[in-house]
């Protein structure tokens, strides 16, 4: 029997990655995305897998109606991955970045609670599934020039963590993926050094793995685990005078 997968923000970047990486395995895949003619370009490449969703993740109901399809002509998905986010510079002393602020939170935190809630009673009935929630290593401490952004995947992995707890016995689990660096458009506009920086498709390959064992918390690629460790474990004062002057992300337009 085929893998049911639903993957938000799956047209392009490591959504789209994942996406490939579960169809070529012969997965079913419920791909979620705002552009549909790229969504269009998926189901032509793997004709009769593809259930094909143009939404934005802030939008609850059409995620509702899309679940409720999904699930009608496919079944309940054996997994569920919110992967759709977004990253954009913001500086608290702009207020032309309140938008910015607001939009980060709403895609990278409420869009996972959206993802996932249309599927959870039918996931809970069957007491199986894996809820996959794509935070960051940008969420272990916040960045200069990237408050909205840490905030919001900070935000995400205390989210899956009480999430995991609240479905601890219930067949179904909860797998949260920080990801490091990974070449996509959102990466490519950072005016730093990336370090261990992966392609998408290895990444996706790595994460699909993680998925696979469903392991409750998982880094990729492991070295910046231990990057993300030193960060954390360094203190205050140390950290503000290291970060003090780091290149910031560029402030823009979503």
């Amino acid at each position: 029997m085929s893998l049911k997968v639903v993957i938000s923000g799956a047209s392009s970047g490591l959504g789209l990655a994942l996406a490939r990486h579960y169809l070529m395995s012969g997965a079913i895949v419920g791909a979620i995305a705002r552009r549909d003619e790229l969504l269009q370009v998926l189901s032509a490449e793997f004709p009769g897998q593809v259930y094909g969703y143009a939404l934005d993740v802030r939008d609850a109901a059409g995620l509702q109606l899309a679940a409720a399809n999904f699930i009608a002509r496919v079944g309940v998905p054996d997994v569920v991955i919110a992967n759709a986010g977004v990253s954009v510079g913001t500086l608290t002393e702009y207020a032309e970045d309140f938008d910015a602020f607001a939009q980060v939170m709403e895609v990278n935190v409420l869009g996972m609670v959206k993802t996932f809630q249309p599927f959870l009673a039918a996931m809970r009935r069957e007491r199986c599934g894996t809820l996959v929630g794509i935070a960051s290593v940008a969420g272990f401490r916040g960045l200069p020039g990237a408050g909205a952004y840490s905030a919001s995947k900070a935000a995400a992995v205390s989210y899956l963590e009480s999430l995991r707890v609240e479905l601890h016995g219930s067949g179904v689990k909860v797998v949260t993926i920080c990801p490091g660096y990974i070449k996509t458009a959102m990466t490519a506009v950072n005016p730093y050094p990336m370090p261990f920086i992966l392609d998408a498709d290895d990444a996706a390959a790595r994460m699909v793995r993680a998925i696979g064992r469903q392991v409750a918390f998982a880094v990729i690629p492991w070295q910046m685990g231990w990057v993300g460790r030193v960060l954390r474990c360094l203190p205050r004062w140390l950290y503000d005078r290291l970060f003090a002057n780091a290149p910031h992300k560029p402030r823009g337009l979503l």
